[in-house]
This record gives C-alpha cells, structure tokens and sequence, in this order.
C-alpha cells in the first residue's frame, strides 16, 4: 500500500483491559472515513487482518479490533474446532463490546476521522448491528450475523445509520424465520436498510478460508459493500 500503514496497536478500554487491534490506512493524506472491521468467532485471523488491508486501500482508514481480549488475547480459532472458540465466543457481553466499541471508535477520531461505518463477520454481523444502535455511525454492514434475532431486535429502533444485511441462502445456522424478522423489526421501526440473500451461497461464503466459501457471492457482496459506503460516507 503506497504512503500507508498497517500495524497491530493496542488500546485502553474504558472498564480497565487492554485490547490489541489490527489497523491499517493511507498516511499522507490521511483518511477521512473509517471502517471498524469487526471479526468473525474465530478471531482478528489472517482473514481478517486481509479485508481491513483491502479497506485500507480503498482509501479508508480500519481498525480491527479483539473482541475477544479479556478472555484470549491474540486468539485466533481454527474453522474446523468450534470447541475452543466457544468459551470465548460466550464470554462476550454487550457493555464489554460496547465498550471495545467505544474505544474503536475513538482511535479512528484520534486519527483524523470525520465519518465511521462497521462490517462485521459472523459474530461481527452481530456485532456490527449493535455498533449501529450505539455508536453515531454513518453505515453499517453486518454479513451473516447470527444473533441478531432474537436478541438484538430491540435494538432495532435505536439504529443510527442506514445498514447492509447479507445472508446465505443454504445457511443452516440462521433460519429464515431469523432473516425474516431481522428485516420485520427495522421495517417496523421506520429504518433504511438493504437485504441481501445469496440463494447458492452457506454460512461464511465471504472468507477463502472456509469450506463455504463461494468466489461470486464474496465478489458480488464486496461490490456491493463498496457502493454502500461510497454512498453513505461522501
């Protein structure tokens, strides 16, 4: 990446822990939008750490952060044992995001950053949904989040920012029933969002480090995303 920077930093988190991140942007000029990139169960993994490069070279400015740093620091899970992920996955709370969140949010303020959107993966799809109910976001993209329904459709009213959801057809972890109320819930609450279902396309069809990978709906999304934040982040 010509004139930029890509680094692991760390951060303090306002209830007291210390959380590592991957960043990565242009340097001269600096960005002035920025992307928090918010990982899968598996961690801030070789996956990762590629899509917030490729966020930096679109000229953006992203931040990785570790979820997962008061129970794992530096984890990073392997796709084919969701044992060990587990106890790290279960040990997240939401005023523990919100506050990782929070510090996220304020590195990229610290940088020269006038407008913010997340994209999350898996987990981070959760995530990023959350991010948009409690940070002044411009965008958000959540990709496959799990979880949103049923435990986060409160939060629906409280979304910030017009948001990007991608599902996979063949998805056997997030029923249609989830997908339906997801869009049932901001649709009821009056909010901007796009719904995107990839009908060939399973669980984790965005990461080439996964069985499920497909190359056209990772491309199309990505497309896609792009267009979505040129938009909403002018």
């Amino acid at each position: 990446m010509a004139a930029g920077f890509r680094e692991k930093i760390q951060l303090n988190v306002s209830d007291g822990t210390v959380m590592q991140a991957h960043v990565a942007g242009p340097e001269h000029p600096p960005a002035t939008r920025g992307i928090i990139v918010l990982q899968e169960a598996f961690g801030v993994n070789s996956h990762i750490r590629n899509v917030t490069d490729r966020f930096a070279h679109e000229g953006y400015t992203a931040i990785a952060p570790e979820l997962f740093h008061r129970t794992g620091p530096g984890f990073e899970g392997s796709y084919t044992d969701f044992a060990s992920v587990l106890p790290h996955y279960q040990a997240v709370t939401e005023p523990g995001l919100e506050a990782d969140l929070a510090a996220a949010y304020g590195w990229l303020m610290s940088r020269g950053v006038k407008q913010v959107a997340s994209v999350g993966f898996c987990l981070g799809g959760r995530v990023s949904f959350f991010a948009n109910a409690v940070l002044p976001l411009q965008a958000a993209v959540s990709y496959y989040g799990g979880g949103i329904a049923p435990g986060l459709l409160p939060r629906a009213a409280s979304q910030h920012a017009p948001i990007l959801l991608y599902w996979g057809g063949l998805d056997k972890h997030i029923s249609p029933d989830h997908v339906k109320s997801v869009a049932d819930a901001l649709r009821a609450a009056g909010k901007d969002f796009v719904n995107v279902e990839f009908s060939q396309a399973d669980h984790g069809f965005n990461c080439d480090d996964r069985a499920s990978y497909n190359p056209a709906a990772a491309q199309e999304s990505w497309t896609l995303t792009l267009a979505f934040l040129k938009k909403h982040l002018s």
